[in-house]
């Protein structure tokens, strides 16, 4: 188990800052306007070795007795306390330009409390003329104050050395080889056995269809914050997350995004920002789930966002949320079908009622056309209806993704298909097949070797696509084929060059071979016999 690094304190401090500065990359969202950190953001990082669980919380805005009717607030000091609670450091941000304010002492008090080690750190000591407004602090009451600069990087090491070393010993301790108990060899670790990484699982999807509430449900806590209200969610929060499947451990970290808008209306920079996190995490994702609002049914945006999925060729699972709200109304729909079954009433001319979670997921797939690769999921975070089956489905696209298909079955496949349906050709060319293998896994990627690639048309890619994904499976997983043609051995004599061509032009035309002298004439050679008169016949 590794160490957990808090970091905590009023809003608007540079709290982010110094979370990305000391993270060594850009996580948590940095703003002006306060408030803008809600979650709990966490990375797994190092220092000097050593590594840890570092945290990013949100600004405590209410002082003791204080009470807020908004649902977010109340939700994000509820994170904020979680984060104390388990956290082994804790570094409490503080702003040299502002001075003590009433909220830092309530913070600091609230932390005496907790009887947790705290480390103090008074952020944007950025010139020498700040550093005079740090023994302002010590009224705090903390023993070790740390003058530092997030944006500049002043201080930081410092500060990290001294909490890396009040971690607990066997907090993110990795043992010598002396330490480690002697294996079998059968039981020791080879190159081939390595534990794989935790697979990575974006939850993605316009505002509002419920990202956040499907990973509270599968991980049974209120680990991200849930409110009616659209937009609660801003950063990209990395949620890890363990099932037990047949005794087998599968570790996983659950991506939950801010909801994706139209551009023209994101409102603000933080939204913007909001945004683009959201994007950077199907970008790293190795599984998007694409959620949809069972009651809205499928919008202009949901296609956009299952389009930018498409764009970066990661495996792909859709899942109708909200189920929970429309399942009466199937119900006796259903119902309705039936009867008029049994009474054999005519239905022609009237509009096909879709009863079964087959019809509608045929539906789904016919207005995601682009994405008809993709499982379709029906669930409910409210009651949990169908949560298994999207761990059985991200279980099963995970396990297509490391599939390897033998060369010589895959050549045979893709040579028996070429045979049946020859692409179209304004020439007439035929399109002759050499050779194909897999060059990548995920997403699965195949080179084939073919006489010319200009007959490779963006339907005849997703012909062969879905001839390999019907021998192959490949369910939820996008199919990437790169056609590359055969180069010529020997390259024609008479071959058109615009170079020498251009050459030959600039240098004028060739002068003519220089002919005898008149008068002059031609010495035989040596041996040749000499040349008689014509014999005249009469």
């Amino acid at each position: 188990m590794s160490g957990l690094i808090a970091i905590v304190g009023r809003p608007n401090v540079g709290k982010s800052a110094l979370f990305n500065r000391i993270a060594g990359k850009r996580i948590a969202i940095v703003h002006d306007e306060p408030g803008v950190t809600r979650d709990r953001v966490t990375a797994e990082v190092e220092w000097q070795g050593r590594p840890y669980t570092l945290v990013d919380t949100g600004g405590i805005g209410l002082l003791r007795r204080e009470k807020s009717d908004d649902i977010i607030t109340k939700a994000m000091l509820d994170q904020v306390e979680l984060a104390i609670e388990a956290a082994h450091v804790i570094i409490l941000v503080v702003n040299v330009q502002d001075g003590i304010s009433p909220l830092d002492r309530e913070v600091a008090q609230r932390l005496r409390r907790g009887g947790k080690t705290v480390l103090l750190a008074v952020n944007k000591v950025d010139t020498h003329r700040a550093e005079s407004g740090v023994d302002e602090f010590a009224t705090l009451g903390f023993e070790k104050t740390f003058p530092v600069s997030a944006i500049h990087g002043e201080g930081i090491e410092r500060l990290m050395s001294t909490a890396i070393s009040l971690l607990p010993a066997d907090a993110g301790r990795v043992t010598s080889d002396a330490e480690q108990p002697i294996a079998s060899a059968e039981e020791s670790e080879s190159p081939g056995t390595r534990r794989p990484a935790p697979l990575k699982i974006a939850i993605v999807g316009r505002p509002n269809v419920g990202k956040s509430s499907i990973i509270n449900a599968l991980t049974k806590s209120d680990r991200v914050i849930v409110s009616p209200i659209a937009g609660t969610t801003r950063d990209s929060v990395d949620v890890p997350f363990t099932v037990e499947t047949a005794g087998v451990l599968q570790s996983y970290v659950l991506i939950d995004t801010a909801g994706m808008r139209k551009s023209r209306r994101i409102e603000d920079s933080v939204e913007f920002y909001s945004v683009n996190r959201a994007q950077e995490s199907i970008a790293r994702c190795d599984i998007a789930i694409l959620v949809l609002d069972a009651v809205d049914g499928i919008v202009e945006q949901d296609k956009k966002v299952a389009d930018y999925i498409v764009e970066n060729r990661k495996a792909c699972i859709v899942v109708v949320n909200k189920w929970d709200l429309v399942a009466e109304n199937v119900r006796k729909a259903r119902e309705e079908e039936i009867e008029r079954r049994d009474k054999k009433t005519r239905t022609e001319g009237t509009k096909k009622t879709l009863t079964t979670l087959g019809e509608f997921g045929a539906w789904v797939q016919e207005k995601l056309f682009f994405l008809d690769y993709a499982p379709v999921i029906f669930t409910s975070a409210k009651d949990g209806f169908h949560l298994d089956r999207l761990l059985e489905a991200v279980r099963y696209v995970a396990a297509q993704l490391q599939q390897k298909v033998p060369t010589a079955i895959l050549n045979r496949t893709i040579n028996d298909s070429i045979e049946r349906r020859q692409p179209v050709s304004a020439g007439g060319h035929r399109l002759k097949f050499f050779y194909a293998t897999q060059v990548r896994q995920a997403p699965p990627t195949f080179l084939l070797f073919v006489n010319t690639d200009e007959l490779f048309s963006d339907q005849y890619k997703k012909y062969l696509g879905a001839e390999i994904r019907r021998a192959f499976g490949y369910e939820g997983c996008p199919i990437i084929l790169v056609p590359k043609a055969r180069p010529k051995t020997v390259a024609p004599i008479r071959k058109y060059d615009p170079e020498r061509a251009q050459a030959e032009k600039s240098s004028g035309p060739r002068r003519s071979a220089v002919k005898p002298a008149a008068g002059k004439l031609r010495r035989p050679r040596a041996g040749a016999r000499p040349n008689r008169p014509a014999r005249i016949t009469r």
